[in-house]
């Protein structure tokens, strides 16, 4: 069972057939994983692959995520993390620079997952 959220929002929000997971940070044990943007980000993408496994979907249903970083000059850590991470399954990104993110974190990732309704008997 994933983490609960750190602030006033959902983290996983079903819309029909969609699964929208909110931004997630690289926590563990409510603290930002040691290192820089490669260990952060993929505790990150290990919370939101834990978001969907909550939700019966895997990071195979994840077709687009936005990847928030502190620093620009961070995009060739992080993507080599984001490969790690989702192996060849390539979903649609996009990737930004922003002024400063939750609790000092250096990087934050949310999604979008396709994961159809399953009909009940």
């Amino acid at each position: 069972m994933s983490a609960p959220a750190v602030g006033p929002y959902t983290p996983v929000v079903r819309a029909g057939d969609w699964l929208v997971v909110s931004g997630q940070l690289g926590l563990s044990g409510g603290r930002l994983v040691d290192g820089g943007v490669a260990e952060q980000l993929a505790q990150a993408l290990a919370n939101l692959f834990a978001r969907l496994s909550d939700e019966g979907a895997a990071p195979s249903d994840v077709v687009k995520t936005t990847v928030f970083m502190a620093d620009i000059a961070d995009y060739a850590e992080m993507n080599g993390a984001y490969v790690e991470a989702f192996g060849d399954h390539r979903p649609a990104r996009s990737a930004v620079a922003v002024a400063g993110l939750p609790l000092g974190a250096r990087v934050e990732v949310e999604a979008w997952a396709y994961r159809p309704v399953t009909p009940t008997a």
